[in-house]
């Protein structure tokens, strides 16, 4: 049993995004399953395209997934659902669950101006996914927690959102009117969200031992909607976040312990939104990851979805530092492919990725 997992470059400057191709199965008398997780830009979709049938050498994807409407991960799909041969679509429809969202769509609302670009864009990219599974037959459903595909060997399962949690956060969508505040579901999420609070961006020395990171801020719902899912394969395991904030994560969390998951055993963890100080902090940090390590031992790999030049955001080296001194260096931002495999072939590949260092140096900022 193998597995391979190829995180290609998204965006430019502070535009990342995701666009992951990941296999596994048995490469030697069989077709491993073949899986993508959003696809970035609509460039990123060409590349996602020719990347699995040029390094995957098929023209088949057994499952898609679009993690939240976002452009800079769910415009990609679309070239994908177009020249591929898609098995199923995962991906949220908040009109099915909202009578605002569906009157948006009914009446035209949805390219108001009232609705601002980025968001109008983002809900028009996904509902066209929606058209164009359905014009080409592909089955669409929706990924919450529990939701599984498996093997003989290994599966992908959903994480989180729960159905009840995505509900709670529609009505704080950037398209709907009048938002409320829903923040508050358990008490591990308002620990991770207290005391948060805004600095003026400076220069602060960090290192192994001091920790300047806080407690985040949060992101925005859409975000914290995100499809956070695991792929299993032997004693393997790899967590992706997507853009998943606080909220979502502490979702996330709650329900590893109901299945006995422990997430401290990952072998490969996903920084979520592309290294934002909104997204994590050290009590999350401390939960998903593990404690900080005195003295450091290296654990597991970490890898952030952003381009060479999205810093000092995309990816913060408060939060980079977080992760390496907690066991777990973060590779990525480099404008190449990240490959992270087990027994997989690699042909074409011939360079290796190093981890970021632990910067003495960090900027202090309000993101």
């Amino acid at each position: 049993m193998a597995y391979q997992v190829d995180f290609l470059c998204v965006g430019d400057k502070s535009r990342s995004g995701d666009a992951i191709a990941l296999r596994f199965g048995d490469f030697t008398n069989g077709r491993p399953a073949v899986i993508v997780i959003d696809g970035g830009f609509q460039q990123s979709g060409k590349d996602l395209v020719e990347h699995i049938k040029t390094h995957y050498q098929t023209d088949t994807v057994d499952l898609v997934v679009s993690t939240h409407p976002d452009a800079d991960h769910s415009s990609g799909l679309a070239v994908l659902l177009e020249e591929m041969k898609v098995g199923r679509l995962w991906m949220h429809q908040p009109w099915n669950h909202t009578d605002d969202i569906a009157r948006m769509f009914r009446d035209g609302r949805v390219t108001d101006a009232s609705v601002a670009e980025g968001i109008r864009r983002s809900l028009n990219d996904v509902r066209d996914l929606e058209k164009i599974a359905n014009r080409r037959g592909i089955p669409i459903t929706e990924p919450f927690a529990g939701l599984a595909v498996s093997n003989s060997f290994g599966s992908f399962t959903v994480l989180g959102p729960t159905e009840k949690f995505y509900e709670s956060l529609l009505p704080t969508f950037r398209c709907t009117p009048e938002p409320k505040d829903v923040r508050g579901t358990t008490s591990l999420m308002e620990a991770i969200l207290r005391g948060a609070a805004a600095a003026a961006a400076k220069f602060v020395d960090e290192s192994l031992n001091i920790e300047m990171l806080r407690e985040p801020k949060g992101t925005h719902s859409e975000n914290e909607s995100s499809v956070v899912s695991l792929l299993q394969v032997g004693d393997k395991r790899v967590l992706f976040t997507s853009d998943s904030g606080p909220r979502g994560l502490a979702v996330v969390l709650e329900t590893c312990a109901t299945s006995a998951i422990n997430t401290q055993t990952f072998n490969l963890v996903q920084v979520p939104h592309h290294g934002s100080r909104r997204n994590v902090g050290p009590t999350l940090l401390n939960a998903l990851i593990g404690p900080k390590l005195n003295p450091y031992e290296f654990k597991r790999h970490a890898i952030v979805s952003a381009c060479p030049d999205g810093a000092p955001k995309h990816p913060s080296k408060m939060v980079t530092n977080a992760f390496r001194r907690r066991g777990a260096p973060v590779s990525g931002a480099t404008g190449t492919t990240i490959l992270f495999n087990d027994g997989a072939p690699r042909a074409g590949w011939t360079s290796t990725v190093e981890p970021m260092p632990m910067h003495s140096a960090v900027e202090d900022y309000d993101d």
